[in-house]
């Protein structure tokens, strides 16, 4: 620990789950009523774009009614105390990271609370429905779409993930199942680079192997006595 410098996290659906957010891949979870190809994908917000708006207006709703975990809480207090660098990695589009009070963190999945137009490619923040189709503030187009990465579109801010994976002398995976790529490939870039690789989850994941250490429990148990543990260093 008196050797860490550099830290990189990545947190999936898992530290969300803890406040409410119903996870992907949960059997009673949210995307169970529909087929991802029709309402994560690009394809399918052309068959069909009221159906994805419904949607991802429902979870813009829902995602505002929720709290930060003591998971969220812990995390934002590392990026407060900690002094070597710090990137939080999420995989989720909610904005609990940030009400808990962390900065330096990237949406690599984009964001919920956030709309963006295909015409004049610029990102507003946005708390209402899309599907009345609302003017883009800056071009008017009516053309707002959910600022949410689909399967197959590439996901955002990678030279800047990869460059602090190249530095970090520790990779932490937070509730995340390692199913999904290129998230689920950060613990091997990290290994190949030199850090060592920690996993907290509550149950082990598909790439657990690729860990030097996997704990299994609760986030909201699990990362605030990590950070303490870091903090203590």
């Amino acid at each position: 620990m008196a050797e860490l410098r550099n830290i990189v996290v990545l947190t999936g659906a898992g530290i969300s789950a803890e406040s409410g957010i119903d996870t992907f891949r949960d059997a009673g979870g949210l995307w169970e009523k529909h087929r991802v190809e029709d309402v994560a994908t690009p394809q399918g917000y052309e068959r069909d774009p009221a159906l994805v708006q419904r949607f991802y207006d429902a979870r813009r709703e829902a995602v505002q009614k929720v709290s930060p975990n003591p998971a969220h809480e812990a995390l934002a207090r590392l990026d407060r105390e900690w002094e070597g660098g710090l990137l939080i990695v999420t995989q989720n589009v909610d904005d609990l990271h940030e009400r808990a009070g962390a900065s330096r963190v990237v949406h690599m999945h984009g964001e919920l609370l956030s709309a963006l137009c295909p015409i004049c490619e610029r990102r507003h923040r946005w708390t209402g429905p899309l599907i009345e189709r609302p003017e883009c503030p800056s071009c008017e187009a009516r053309s707002l779409r959910p600022d949410v990465v689909w399967f197959g579109e590439m996901p955002y801010q990678m030279d800047r993930i990869y460059a602090a994976l190249r530095r970090a002398d520790l990779f932490v995976s937070i509730g995340t199942s390692g199913a999904v790529y290129p998230a689920a490939g950060f613990v091997r870039d990290a290994r190949e680079y030199g850090a060592r690789t920690l996993e907290l989850n509550l149950e082990r994941g598909e790439g657990s192997y690729w860990f030097d250490e996997s704990q299994q429990g609760r986030a909201g148990e699990l990362v605030p006595a990590w950070v303490d543990e870091v903090l203590r260093s």
